[in-house]
């Protein structure tokens, strides 16, 4: 008999062991608050929103476009204005390659992105595509 109340002692004791503990884990913990102060000059605003204007024209070899429009230019002129009323997002422009005035739209950095943009333009322009231009035509 003996054996049992010292089992019965050593439970209680574990069991008190046991809330103790997870009384001393589950006591909230509070991390050092502090206040970071970043010094930054004012022109770097001014940069990054030149930057991105930059980027938004950049018109490089390596980007993709959409090509919404080619034939004549008075269809084209139409076309374009529709694209900028319908899709404000994107910027397109004329460009005349011989015989045909086309209507180029967007400045994408990738083929994913362009793919995107292509599956909203289709619902309105069904003949458009992707391409990257070989020269940058004026």
């Amino acid at each position: 008999m003996p054996n049992i109340k010292k089992m019965k002692k050593l439970g209680l004791k574990i069991s008190v062991l046991a809330c103790i503990c997870f009384s001393l884990v589950s006591i909230d913990t509070f991390a050092q608050q502090g206040i970071v102060v970043v010094n930054q000059d004012n022109d770097i605003n001014a940069l990054l929103k030149l930057k991105k204007q930059i980027n938004k024209e950049e018109s490089l070899t390596n980007r993709y476009k959409i090509q919404v429009y080619s034939g004549n230019r008075s269809e084209a002129e139409s076309v374009q204005e529709d694209f900028n009323t319908t899709f404000e997002k994107w910027t397109s422009k004329m460009v005349y390659e011989y015989p045909n005035f086309k209507i180029w739209a967007g400045n994408f950095a990738t083929r994913l992105e362009a793919d995107r943009a292509l599956k909203d333009v289709k619902k309105t322009f069904n003949s458009a595509f992707i391409f990257k231009p070989k020269k940058d035509l004026k």
